[in-house]
């Protein structure tokens, strides 16, 4: 057998997949603790320890690894235009390891200064104006985000006629300074993957400092990507397919957790509605989001807030005071799990809303306007009405007895004019191997192809999956 052992270091568990790559299969997998506050390698080789208990000694010719044990970057974004600035650090954060917080249009006041102080972004990404035009901001911009006495990266990806003159200001300051081609050298067209490419490198240079990956380093042959990265890659080798075989085509992804929703499109969202035309900013046809306020435990207070407490009465049946007693003690204790009638509803609805209300940020919206030639339809964003095809994951989707029951209510959306998709056949991904199969596609891209279309392709049981 070509043995390879794909590694990703989480937050909360370190996951590991042995694959052989000759047959192709899943040779056996395991998790343990992430012992991030410790050594890391003791998690490590616990999982290794368990994985030899179920298949026996393994010879690894590979061993790729991902993380997220640091957590995501807390990007803070300064731009020139609000609605282009936040757009544009949102597409470039996604995927990449960050999630933006907080962002800021025009010149930067000395209140706005003293706010980012207090947020102590892990990067700042600035930007503002075209190519050849508006050099006042970001230059300003740049003195200001020099004077605050904290250390954290900036990255400058604005007007490439300032970029010099801003990272000049900067180089004094306590702020590492990275630069990028500009996120937006004409007006309305967006150059994300060079920010990107820098944010990836920020994250893995913070994940191995920060939590003892250093003194991994001899277990392994690299900590490859961020797992949204590898997550991602999974994803697009699975709808795009490979030069021998052919993907799924355009799907849509739905990762719940405890604080957290990320929603991943692959598909190009154009309109389909007729008389429909675009708005603002063509969306990518590849695109994430993190819905960082609502999750299963962390985030169930933003769940509850997100739909108020009659929709939670109206699919549970509960009172608004046990709704909120349930909300209450699973923020307070994240690790718990329902022990009553009650708890079990509430746990349900929490899925429910959080799947709903992240594929509704995640998906366009539409709306009429009046023209000299009669009415039509304003599209922004995606328009996911005719995707087909959902994958779902994390704890609360696997292990529940109800997924069919929660991605059938999840899909109910009563506001026609939220492009979310309507009606799904779903997989779950039971085996955690989206973000191990992405590590696999760099080095073993058929493999992983055949490995994720057996888990995820099966058509003969998509009618069951309806």
């Amino acid at each position: 057998m070509r043995q390879v052992l794909l590694i990703d270091f989480g937050s909360t568990y370190t996951k590991l997949t042995a694959v052989d790559l000759d047959a192709p299969r899943v040779v056996a997998t395991a998790q343990a603790r992430t012992t991030a506050d410790s050594d890391i390698s003791t998690g490590l080789n616990e999982g290794l320890a368990l994985l030899e208990k179920e298949a026996g000694p393994f010879r690894f010719e590979a061993r790729l690894a991902c993380s997220s044990a640091a957590g995501g970057l807390n990007m803070v974004a300064s731009g020139l235009v609000p609605s282009l600035t936040a757009k544009a650090a949102k597409l470039a954060a996604f995927g990449a390891g960050a999630k933006v917080i907080q962002s800021y249009a025009y010149q930067l006041t000395r209140e706005d200064a003293e706010e980012i102080a207090e947020i102590r972004p892990d990067i700042l990404l600035l930007t503002g104006g075209t190519d050849g035009g508006n050099q006042e901001t970001i230059l300003h911009n740049a003195r200001r985000v020099a004077g605050i006495p904290l250390s954290f990266p900036v990255i400058v990806a604005g007007n490439r006629s300032a970029r010099e003159e801003c990272a000049e200001i900067l180089s004094p300051s306590p702020h590492p300074v990275f630069c990028a081609d500009n996120v937006m050298p004409e007006m309305n067209r967006l150059v994300i993957e060079p920010v990107q490419q820098v944010i990836r490198q920020v994250f893995l240079e913070r994940i191995i400092s920060a939590k003892g990956l250093s003194e991994t380093q001899t277990l392994l042959d690299g900590i490859l990507m961020p797992t949204p990265s590898a997550v991602l890659e999974g994803l697009k080798l699975l709808a795009g397919g490979s030069n021998k075989r052919a993907g799924l085509g355009d799907l849509v992804a739905v990762d719940l957790g405890g604080a957290t929703t990320d929603v991943y499109s692959i598909a190009d969202g154009f309109p389909t509605r007729a008389n429909t035309m675009l708005k603002g900013l063509a969306e990518p046809r590849v695109k994430r989001t993190v819905e960082g306020d609502i999750g299963m435990r962390f985030g169930a207070r933003g769940v509850l807030e997100a739909v108020g407490e009659e929709a939670f009465g109206r699919l549970t049946g509960l009172s608004d005071d046990i709704i909120e007693q349930v909300v209450a003690k699973y923020g307070a204790h994240p690790e718990a799990l329902p022990t009553n009638p009650d708890e079990e509803k509430v746990d349900f609805a929490l899925a429910v809303f959080a799947l709903r209300t992240a594929l509704a940020r995640h998906a366009g919206t539409l709306e009429k306007v009046y023209t000299p030639v009669g009415p039509m339809y304003q599209q922004t964003g995606k328009d996911l009405t005719c995707s087909r095809r959902l994958i779902v994951t994390g704890g609360a989707l696997i292990y529940t007895g109800q997924l069919g029951n929660i991605i059938r209510e999840a899909l109910v959306q009563d506001d026609p004019w939220v492009l979310t998709p309507r009606e799904m056949l779903w997989r779950c991904d039971q085996g955690y191997i989206l973000s191990a199969m992405g590590l696999l596609s760099g080095y073993g891209r058929d493999a992983a192809l055949e490995l994720l279309l057996g888990a995820f392709g099966k058509e003969e049981e998509d009618a069951a999956c309806k």
